[in-house]
């Protein structure tokens, strides 16, 4: 269900976007089936993928034998980073921090294993802070988790990862309390501070 409907007709501008701007050592947490791998630069030297789901990993094999870097699943959950601190360039995630049950220890990994120099590279739904639509998204919540993988439509992407050392640049517009968006989109590069 979600490769579908992450597919790259929905979500094709997005993941240009974000993975397109990814560099070096690349740590893909919610790596899927492997979608942003079309979307690499050749600055991507290799891709260590974090991905839960058996299936996702295996759905992804046509992709990961077609990119021409090195491509290596290492571990199954964003919370426990099996990567060395400081030896990664370019954290990536789309549509994934939103179904991280630990999402502040995520985000702490994150920070972990990161270059002083490198960044985070995200696309992720949002609350939205226009009451009516927020309101609705906190009302589905229950149920939409239990049924989209643990999805949560209520985070706060960007003030997590502040929260957990880093500084924001958007990549998008942020929404606003005056539009009426029912699950916006945001995405954003994310440095560490100190």
């Amino acid at each position: 269900m979600v490769d579908v409907a992450l597919s790259e007709a929905t979500s094709r501008r997005w993941r240009e976007m974000v993975a397109g701007r990814a560099e070096g050592r690349v740590l893909e947490v919610g790596f899927g089936s492997g979608h942003n791998l079309e979307h690499y630069p050749q600055a991507v030297t290799e891709v260590l993928a974090v991905e839960p789901i058996d299936l996702a990993w295996q759905r992804a094999v046509r992709r990961v034998e077609a990119f021409d870097r090195p491509v290596r699943r290492v571990g199954l959950d964003g919370a426990e980073l099996p990567v060395e601190s400081g030896s990664v360039d370019t954290v990536v995630s789309t549509w994934t921090m939103c179904t991280i049950p630990h999402i502040e220890a995520a985000v702490r990994e994150m920070h972990r294993v990161l270059r002083p120099d490198g960044k985070v590279l995200y696309v992720e739904h949002v609350l939205s802070p226009h009451d009516r639509a927020g309101s609705i998204q906190r009302g589905v919540q229950p149920v939409w988790g239990a049924v989209a993988g643990g999805c949560h439509l209520d985070r706060d992407i960007d003030a997590l990862l502040e929260a957990g050392g880093f500084t924001i640049t958007p990549l998008t517009p942020r929404p606003g309390s005056d539009r009426f968006e029912l699950v916006p989109f945001i995405a954003g590069e994310a440095t560490p501070v100190g």
